[in-house]
């Protein structure tokens, strides 16, 4: 791939490589298929044009209609955690632009993404290729597509529904930020046979996901 570089302050390809180097490796993303493609997606392709040059820092990116793309931080350490393999079915909940599944794709046999949000659906689908795009509520997951072995939630929720356990190959995995008290946790799941649990592993922040609130209790 050619890339054209609009940086005022120069070379993409550096930030990616400084990226990796100063942020991931760092922080034990240990993946090397993972950093492999952390150093090849061009992540700047999967921002706003005028948002390019803070593509690689660690903070999360602005998309409009109240999205924003994870820091690359929390966007890898999500991935490392799901085990993702070459044989590996995976879905990546919160598509967004496409960041995370075109990361995906470059470890996996078969990636389905979903995303809510129809702007940002239709970016993703002109932004990569070779993943199938599912526009649709999040939460619901992309069931037509299961089982998978990886589900990677690319965000911060409240709670993981039972639909998205139930998409979960038997001994699937699936990561995500857990909302608490304004902090994102980040967790991994293992489903074994009919039971789930998270385990969380780090704090990190993390970018909030529509369709994954609690009801709130009503208090007289």
């Amino acid at each position: 791939m050619t890339e054209t570089n609009s940086s005022p302050t120069g070379d993409f390809a550096a930030m990616r490589a400084a990226m990796v180097a100063s942020q991931l490796r760092t922080n034990a993303v240990t993946d090397l298929a993972l950093l492999d493609a952390l150093g090849r997606v061009p992540r700047e392709k999967f921002v706003p044009a005028e948002r390019g040059t803070t593509a690689y820092i660690d903070r999360a990116v602005p998309l409009g209609g109240g999205r924003a793309l994870n820091p690359p931080m929390t966007t890898a350490l999500l991935l490392d955690a799901a085990e993702i393999g070459p044989d590996s079915r995976v879905l990546i909940v919160g598509a967004a632009t496409g960041y995370a599944p075109a990361l995906a794709a470059s470890m996996a046999a078969d990636v389905t993404g979903v995303e809510s949000d129809a702007a940002l659906a239709a970016q993703a689908k002109s932004n990569i290729s070779g993943v199938r795009l599912v526009e649709g509520p999040l939460e619901n997951g992309a069931a037509a597509h299961a089982p998978y072995d990886a589900i990677v939630i690319d965000g911060a929720v409240e709670f993981v529904p039972e639909a998205l356990v139930a998409q979960l190959a038997l001994t699937g995995r699936l990561t995500a930020a857990i909302l608490e008290n304004g902090v994102a946790h980040l967790a991994v799941g293992r489903r074994g046979g009919s039971g789930f649990a998270l385990s969380t592993f780090v704090d990190a922040e993390s970018v909030v996901l529509p369709g994954f609130v609690r009801p709130r209790e009503f208090v007289f």
